[in-house]
């Protein structure tokens, strides 16, 4: 489904990167695998991530080579496109999916886990997104871009400020580019997956067999066929991926108090009892699951 398409994967050292990056090798793609290297928490940097999953794909007889850029540095997010043309001769397809946990209860949060989840998630997606935009309007062909949000910043999670919020604005900002990638024929769409890895694993619930049941591989097919042709005319979705089910989202509005826009202002009390007579009508939201941290 892939033959001929050349694919930069971030964070693909393991976990749900890994899996697109493997899966997007056996369609025929040519991959560049990025990975840092770092820890959960983003210390530290090994180039033994990015590497193996290299392997994995040569060994299998695919094409692959390795990048162990950091996402969130202007100059490694040029250079990881780069490495894309200068071995593979351009760009089709980026996959924005590095990233980090630092969470934390908001009481308890410190401004440097706020700025280096927020760093890595928000500003490393700008940066690899831009460089990836760049070389496909210059080659003129158009492209496909995938960015990775989260239910942690399209509805909510305990603990996850940081994360949550920089989720959320990657999903804004993905809908608003979509919007001028049109023009180049350039897609942009939202993936929002629920997978096992080490950055969930102490989320999800224990020996249920969620391990098995939320396989980061079981998220990567919906991934792939974004970055083919057959989706061409798919852009500035939002895809919930959870085990072997996508749900595409959409947004839903619910009137509360409507009156003739020539009328003055709504008073104050009586908005309030609009509103509230409405309450029980109202749709459900989020029920926190409350962590100890």
């Amino acid at each position: 489904m892939l033959d001929g398409k050349v694919v930069v994967v971030t964070g693909a050292g393991g976990g749900l990167g890994e899996t697109h990056a493997l899966l997007l090798a056996k369609e025929g793609a040519s991959v560049v695998v990025n990975d840092l290297g770092g820890a959960r928490d983003g210390s530290g940097a090994n180039a033994n991530m990015a590497d193996q999953v290299v392997d994995k794909i040569l060994a299998a007889g695919g094409k692959a080579v390795a990048d162990y850029g950091n996402v969130a540095k202007e100059a490694d997010a040029k250079a990881m496109i780069q490495r894309a043309v200068d071995e593979f001769g351009k760009i089709d397809f980026l996959i924005a999916n590095a990233g980090i946990l630092r969470d934390k209860s908001f009481k308890n949060m410190t401004n440097e886990m706020w700025d280096i989840v927020v760093d890595v998630h928000l500003r490393g997606t700008y940066l690899t997104v831009k460089a990836a935009y760049d070389q496909m309007i210059e080659q003129g062909h158009g492209g496909s871009i995938v960015v990775t949000s989260s239910t942690s910043g399209l509805i909510g999670n305990f603990g996850q400020t940081n994360y949550g919020a920089a989720k959320a604005g990657i999903a804004g900002f993905a809908r608003c580019l979509f919007q001028e990638g049109l023009k180049y024929g350039i897609r942009v769409n939202i993936l929002a997956p629920a997978a096992w890895s080490r950055l969930t694993e102490d989320i999800f619930p224990q020996g249920q067999g969620m391990e098995e049941l939320l396989s980061p591989d079981k998220v990567s097919p919906i991934v792939a066929w974004l970055g083919s042709d057959d989706a061409k005319e798919v852009t500035g979705r939002t895809f919930l991926a959870q085990g072997n089910n996508v749900t595409l989202l959409s947004w839903q509005a619910h009137s509360l108090a409507s009156k003739d826009n020539k009328e003055g202002p709504w008073d104050v009390e009586e908005l309030g009892k609009t509103v509230m007579a409405q309450y029980e009508k109202w749709p459900k939201g989020p029920q926190p699951t409350p962590r100890e941290f």
